[in-house]
């Protein structure tokens, strides 16, 4: 039988490669529901490409534009966060969750609620909300499948049974665009540069994580309430190849691997056959073509938002959240060029070093302490780059 799957997101990176395993194989999928955030004409696109049963675009003022683009179709249409909610809740086999930064909380808990298996392809929702998604998906015996390649890779080689045997989870990081350059070139370095990850193609927002190396800060988080191993058993370790995509290491010595090529379609065709298998429509490891493989351990001073999901994490969940709040804020002024690259991390800073302690019982507690960070964090870059306009201005 087909499987029944909604894409939450299907216009980003991940959504577009999630398209691409579906359509290498048609027969194994019926697609039920696909979702963009504003952009009409490839949602449009997609879903007749993906013979889906509705799209829905979260930004209600461009529903009359997706109306008229699948107008003819047989594609039922609608529009707005609500109807982007009631969508994550309409039963299916799988959900993959792709929707970027905080607005997929809300459809991802919907999904949990209402999927058989959620494929989580974003960090925030977990990032921000761990307790809460986890507890969801235990009450409602729904299956969380990590996308992220290195937790993807951890979930292949993890052995539940044999969890106290575990000494640690090792997250590989390429290390990013600024693996091997010094301080002084990355304070100059622009979006431009920092959007050139070496080695995975990316959206715009985790290839600066990348640069910044606040993506496996993220992944640290992510891996303590996915795989339910404290923060002193996560380790970062720096693989500049990007072949290994992560590790588990057990009490008798062995440490168990996953590798793959750079290429997302690689972990998706694993949670969307999960528990089976199937034929991937990305590129395949070739071992034959590889030289060698490196390993370094990672520079927590030159990229202190490593450190910093440590602290966070040992804070409370509400650190967590002010983490992944401050650092969207944050790198989407500096894809503006509105602040420099070094103060994405100079604000996330300045936001962890005034926090009080929150407890955060509820999704709507979460959302609130989110915005009320979010606001704070520009409210500091406003300043912030208004004292640089202002050495600007100041210079002969």
């Amino acid at each position: 039988m087909k499987k029944s799957i909604n894409i939450l997101g299907v216009t980003g990176s991940v959504g577009q490669s999630t398209a691409d395993v579906i359509l290498s194989a048609p027969e194994r999928f019926e697609v039920m529901t696909l979702s963009a955030h504003r952009n009409v004409d490839k949602l449009a696109d997609m879903a007749v490409k993906l013979d889906a049963q509705r799209a829905v675009i979260a930004d209600e003022s461009r529903l009359d534009a997706l109306k008229v683009r699948l107008e003819g179709t047989g594609i039922a249409s609608s529009g707005g966060q609500e109807a982007l909610e009631e969508a994550a809740a309409e039963p299916c086999d799988i959900t993959v969750a792709a929707i970027v930064g905080m607005a997929g909380l809300r459809p991802i808990i919907q999904a949990v609620r209402h999927s058989k298996a959620v494929a989580i392809a974003n960090k925030e929702p977990l990032v921000s909300a761990g307790p809460l998604v986890i507890a969801e998906a235990a009450k409602h015996r729904t299956a969380l499948l990590p996308v992220d390649s290195e937790h993807n890779a951890i979930f292949q080689v993890f052995e539940p049974e044999n969890r106290l045997q575990i000494e640690k989870l090792i997250l590989t990081a390429s290390g990013g665009p600024f693996r091997t350059w010094d301080r002084a070139d990355m304070a100059r370095a622009t979006p431009q540069q920092a959007l050139a990850h070496p080695n995975w193609s990316m959206g715009a927002k985790i290839s600066v994580d990348s640069a910044t190396m606040m993506n496996k800060a993220l992944e640290v988080i992510e891996a303590h309430y996915l795989f339910d191993m404290p923060p002193e058993k996560i380790e970062i370790l720096v693989h500049p190849q990007s072949v290994v995509h992560s590790m588990v290491e057990y009490a008798d010595g062995s440490v168990l691997a996953q590798m793959g090529a750079s290429d997302m379609r690689t972990p998706l065709a694993q949670a969307l056959a999960w528990p089976e298998r199937m034929k991937t429509p990305g590129r395949t490891l070739d071992l034959q073509a590889m030289s060698r493989l490196t390993f370094e351990p990672c520079d927590m001073e030159k990229f202190p938002a490593t450190a910093h999901a440590y602290t966070a994490l040992e804070a409370g969940p509400y650190a967590c959240i002010a983490l992944n709040a401050a650092n969207e804020v944050a790198v989407d002024a500096f894809l503006a060029t509105r602040i420099g690259f070094f103060a994405i991390m100079e604000s996330v800073e300045h936001i962890l070093a005034g926090l009080r302690s929150e407890t955060l019982r509820t999704l709507d507690d979460i959302i609130r302490f989110d915005h009320s960070v979010r606001e704070a964090t520009a409210a500091y870059i406003d300043r912030k780059a208004g004292e640089l306009k202002k050495e600007i201005k100041a210079v002969p």
